[in-house]
């Protein structure tokens, strides 16, 4: 078994990083990707581990032939590799593996034993997928945020004490997806379990930059639930993970329920199996799973240490060049701790045109918009009531071409200050180049690159 989950030889090389794409000028040109804040691309040895572990590919639970036992075999070894991987083992905590980190906190929402008169506590900076399933479980209250986008830990004790008996959860981002604003998870757990609070981290956008020590049971500042997903971690196979303690699970009747969630079934009567197997209902995303625990060792040959460092070189740097073009607002502290994340806007173009001038004419992935954070890039815009109203009111009516928005860069471990300074060009033509009055024709781009795609989708 052990060759499946052989340590790497070559850590950082990645699947996809010389692909050519066409711009609108007819020429091809290598991509940079600077949107890793929403999906990193596969290291080629969690790809070149999925093509060796397909042939071997079975059910797992139940089968009593070899290559159903061998995947049965692998798949708990990735159970304990994610758990090691945050600090505990799967005799300490459940590691239940999800499709996404979205759909590991929904599932928390389920399970967790909320009373009548519960509050979460959740906070303006969070992406919705951390504060829209909470509010249909419990009084939901959002903790504010400064002008410059970091956690207020003020209001945060306000809101612990005028609540106090009465909060569950503290609901948390360890690292913000569109600031990069990396929260101080420690100080807000012991603040948290000083008033019998739980605290839960969605680890989304931290997990794949910094490492994570979720600390032991008895530790004031221990993390007691945690979220992550693989696409954000070099493994975009489909598979996220949700982490915290057993009782919560073991309680309660799981929210879905059917094959392999059960030890017994009679008429009458059902006994639910052990953990994690009553939460992973139907047959698992094993290649998923597999492709995490592959990826975190990839991680951890690499060196979350040498990640963090490289990466906070390329958001310094990143910094420094964006400073220095004319008319550029960049959100967020700039003296806060951050993952490899910034957001910026020009003076005079919309988010969307400066997205799509880098990708049609410079081949340079980013995002842009509110990356499901709405409250909080109207926070950092700072918008008035009225400029709130009218935007909802022409989303609602299906107008979208003046939302309000930010232009997000972000940084993976495979990126590089080359890339930056392309970026950095990039940007500087647009401001000596474009103007209102002088922008490219993007309906007539879209529809090339339509083309483009189309051309490439055949080739398939």
């Amino acid at each position: 078994m052990k060759e499946f989950f052989a340590r790497p030889k070559h850590p950082i090389n990645i699947v996809g990083l010389n692909q050519m794409v066409p711009l609108t000028n007819g020429k091809l040109k290598k991509y940079i990707n600077l949107d890793n804040a929403a999906s990193t691309p596969s290291f080629q040895s969690v790809s070149d581990f999925i093509q060796r572990f397909l042939p071997y590919y079975s059910s797992v639970h139940r089968g009593t032939g070899f290559k159903s036992q061998l995947s049965t075999e692998l798949y708990e070894q990735a159970h304990d590799i994610v758990a090691k991987f945050v600090g505990t083992d799967t005799s300490k905590s459940a590691i239940i593996f999800t499709k996404n980190a979205t759909e590991a906190i929904n599932k928390l929402s389920f399970r967790f034993p909320f009373e009548k008169d519960s509050v979460v506590l959740t906070t303006e900076m969070e992406h919705h997928s951390n504060d829209l399933p909470w509010r249909s479980k419990a009084k939901t209250v959002h903790v504010k945020v400064t002008e410059n986008g970091a956690l207020d830990l003020t209001d945060l004790d306000y809101k612990l004490r005028l609540h106090q008996g009465k909060v569950a959860l503290v609901c948390v981002s360890g690292a913000s997806n569109v600031t990069g604003i990396v929260q101080p998870i420690y100080t807000i757990a012991k603040m948290a379990h000083t008033f019998d609070a739980k605290v839960f981290v969605d680890a989304a956008q931290l997990a794949p930059h910094r490492k994570i020590d979720i600390l032991q049971n008895d530790d004031p500042c221990h993390i007691d639930f945690i979220a992550f997903s693989a696409h954000k971690m070099y493994a975009p196979f489909g598979s996220g993970v949700l982490i915290g303690p057993k009782d919560i699970f073991l309680n309660s009747a799981p929210e879905y329920s059917g094959g392999g969630t059960v030890d017994s079934v009679t008429l009458d009567d059902i006994r639910w199996a052990g953990l994690p197997d009553r939460e992973e209902a139907g047959s698992p995303n094993v290649i998923g799973a597999l492709a995490m625990a592959k990826a975190i060792n990839e991680l951890s040959v690499i060196g979350m240490d040498r990640i963090t460092k490289h990466e906070k070189e390329l958001t310094n740097y990143a910094f420094e060049k964006l400073s220095q073009l004319e008319g550029v607002s960049i959100y967020g502290d700039q003296i806060a701790d951050r993952v490899g994340v910034l957001s910026f806007n020009f003076k005079g173009f919309h988010h969307q045109e400066v997205a799509s001038i880098l990708s049609h004419e410079y081949g340079i992935g980013v995002r842009n918009g509110c990356f499901c954070a709405h409250p909080y890039v109207v926070k950092l815009l700072a918008l008035s009531e009225e400029e709130i109203q009218i935007w909802r009111n022409k989303s609602a009516h299906g107008d979208k071409s003046d939302q309000p928005g930010l232009v997000r860069i972000s940084f993976g471990c495979y990126n590089t200050l080359e890339e930056i300074d392309e970026l950095y060009h990039a940007l500087e033509s647009i401001v000596d180049n474009y103007s209102k009055e002088n922008l490219p024709n993007f309906d007539k781009d879209r529809e090339r690159f339509l083309d483009f795609i189309d051309n490439e989708i055949s080739n398939f």
